[in-house]
């Protein structure tokens, strides 16, 4: 189809290839929302779930850590656990991202922005 042009049929492949490049980053950015991960602290008395883009979805706290006397260390545990699942998130976004960048093939360790 582009034979003959020369410049002008590389351009055009360049052209669909960052097109299919930007449908693929808009699909991996709807992707993250779905792929949820979760962390915890206390040895699982809480757990934190959030999407790979590090939105906190749900918070699960096990009833036997309630207590007057250990109201702050449930307040550090509920911290420690949401930030167990944010960097959870973080890691696996960017797993998803070199598998995508390996796919296009794209030179390893290339930062795509999300």
């Amino acid at each position: 189809m582009f034979k003959g042009l020369g410049a002008m049929g590389d351009m055009a492949k360049m052209m669909k290839a960052a097109q299919e490049m930007q449908g693929k980053m808009a699909q991996m950015q709807e992707d993250m929302h779905n792929i949820m991960v979760t962390g915890e602290a206390g040895a699982g008395l809480v757990k934190a779930t959030c999407s790979a883009k590090g939105d906190l979805k749900s918070l699960d706290i096990d009833p036997s850590i309630f207590s007057k006397d250990d109201k702050e260390v449930v307040e550090d545990l509920i911290v420690a656990a949401v930030k167990d699942a944010q960097e959870r998130a973080a890691q696996r976004a960017q797993e998803e991202m070199q598998k995508m960048t390996q796919e296009m093939g794209l030179p390893a360790g290339m930062n795509l922005p999300f």
